[in-house]
């Protein structure tokens, strides 16, 4: 080969390890937009591999005929997954802010299912021109597949741990557009001496550059505007951690917090959400030195524990550290909970809370459970017999456990089930349930080793909602939330959730899909 078909065939094997970065890139993207769009991310990231991959089966079926004119095939190719991949999170967030509900996820579905047809385009087209560049077929298929799967694992570690924390979804989207529409300009002017029309094709891709960097600096910006109609209040910050997308909104004096779209808390009523809690738990343990709490990085649940002066060493186990700088640095979220987690009692651990419980040797007098509803597997973990167990023996003989359960009203078979998981660990347990104008009817579960009487606690500390002889009265239930759940006129039987047997998962998207 001469000096010339040298470089080509090097810039080939270069360029196919590049365009497997970015098909990666939006492999895992689509998967982040549907988990955080459409909730349950192991079936969004099932769906959207499943989709990419049959993709690219159906690509590279059509390559089959795609025998002449190579490099503008794969100019082209280049051009339309920069384009629609640019715009795909974009489009998304307009889509879902302004469309039919199930709309979002057929557009996600399709254009994942078409960025993955234009990707199995794209390596059987390298392969022959490699090849026809006098490359043996062998060693070119070799190469370009090295480089391909070379450039996958390189793809998903940059979106893992660059391209989602620091630039978001819809930057990311319009910054791996653009590198794919650098690849096709490259190729174009490598190969210039046998494309025609090659003035045409660089003005298609300077329109095309134009647009995607008009994208990169605006996109975002619209995109929030789109966002802001998924949201009830203005918001008033917004960010994308390693682990989740957090958001703060404020309307007059309530100041919502979510994550991943789910509210967590409103400023209006978490007293009620909090003190319900806390409180009980800490009247119906013996001694409440050592307190451990599961989640509760807003530092809320913090707050209400350190009421109590005999309280001296505060666990706090938070998964991610964005949610505590925020609570440590918001002065919204600094008035609600009173700066807690700058107190020297509490000591925080980032770190999954099943990890931890695996890990930690420590016994704790009360331990409070403020996670996320189990809406996919990562979560799902933390409501199963297992990790009530780990929690049950990392509790002092005479100590007391509180959960947060979701809505007995909303999802009770769900609420039912969480208390049946925690039951069969030989715990005996309370089940309560408070009306929170944000959220509606919330459940929680009051675990013990020892009988539980509501009619003998007393709450000791001031509260703004909460008093003993109220408590009581939390563990009422309607007929249409209690235990006695019938569907089609027969009795659901209530099974505790397991990691083998991962059912709330299904339950929770059943009984909430309608809300």
């Amino acid at each position: 080969m001469n000096r010339l078909a040298v470089r080509q065939s090097n810039f080939i094997y270069w360029a196919s390890g590049i365009v497997s970065i970015c098909g990666i890139v939006f492999e895992v993207l689509f998967g982040a937009l549907g988990s955080y769009i459409l909730g349950d991310g192991v079936k969004q990231y099932t769906l959207t591999i499943s989709l990419f991959l049959t993709g690219m089966g159906i690509g590279a079926s059509i390559s089959e005929r795609v025998l002449k004119n190579l490099i503008i095939a794969f100019i082209y190719i280049e051009f339309f997954v920069a384009l629609i991949g640019g715009f795909s999170s974009f489009v998304m967030f307009g889509i879902t802010a302004f469309s039919p509900a199930g709309t979002d996820a057929l557009f996600l579905y399709i254009i994942t299912l078409t960025i993955g047809g234009l990707t199995g385009v794209e390596l059987p087209i390298l392969i022959r021109k490699a090849n026809e560049i006098g490359v043996s077929l062998n060693r070119s298929t070799a190469r370009v597949l090295f480089s391909d799967y070379a450039g996958g694992l390189v793809g998903g570690m940059l979106f893992a741990f660059f391209l989602r924390p620091q630039l978001g979804m819809v930057k990311t989207a319009f910054l791996v557009g653009c590198i794919n529409l650098i690849v096709a300009i490259i190729v174009l002017i490598m190969f210039r001496k046998e494309v025609k029309r090659f003035t045409t094709h660089l003005l298609v891709a300077i329109v095309i550059g134009i647009s995607l960097l008009l994208g990169l600096l605006f996109g975002e910006e619209m995109a929030f505007s789109f966002e802001q109609k998924l949201y009830k209040d203005p918001i008033i910050h917004m960010e994308e951690s390693q682990y989740q997308k957090i958001v703060l909104t404020q309307n007059e004096d309530d100041v919502r917090f979510y994550l991943n779209g789910g509210l967590q808390l409103s400023s209006i009523d978490e007293h009620r959400y909090h003190e319900t809690l806390v409180h009980p738990t800490m009247a119906q343990a013996e001694s409440i030195e050592n307190v451990l709490i599961l989640g509760g990085g807003d530092g809320i649940a913090a707050k209400e524990v350190l009421k109590y002066d005999d309280v001296k060493n505060i666990t706090l186990v938070d998964l991610d550290p964005a949610v505590v700088d925020l609570a440590n640095e918001n002065e919204k979220l600094l008035a609600l909970n009173k700066h807690s987690l700058q107190n020297e009692k509490v000591h925080i651990k980032h770190q999954d809370a099943y990890q931890y419980l695996e890990e930690t040797e420590k016994i704790f007098d009360v331990i409070i459970i403020d996670l996320p509803d189990p809406n996919d597997e990562s979560l799902n973990k933390l409501y199963t017999k297992e990790f009530y167990a780990l929690a049950r023996n990392h509790m002092e003989l005479n100590g007391a456990m509180m959960v947060q359960a979701t809505s007995p009203y909303f999802a009770t078979e769900v609420y039912w089930t969480i208390s049946e998981t925690i039951e069969s660990n030989d715990l005996q347990v309370a089940n309560l349930h408070v009306d929170i104008p944000s959220f509606g009817n919330w459940g929680f579960v009051m675990a013990s080793r020892n009988e539980i009487n509501l009619n003998q606690l007393e709450i000791e500390v001031k509260t703004n909602f909460l008093t003993a002889d109220l408590l009581p009265s939390l563990a009422k239930f309607g007929k249409d939330t209690d235990e006695d759940i019938v569907e089609n006129g027969k009795q659901i039987a209530i099974k505790p959730n397991t990691l083998i047997d991962p059912r709330l998962i299904q339950i929770y998207e059943r009984s909430w899909k309608y809300y």
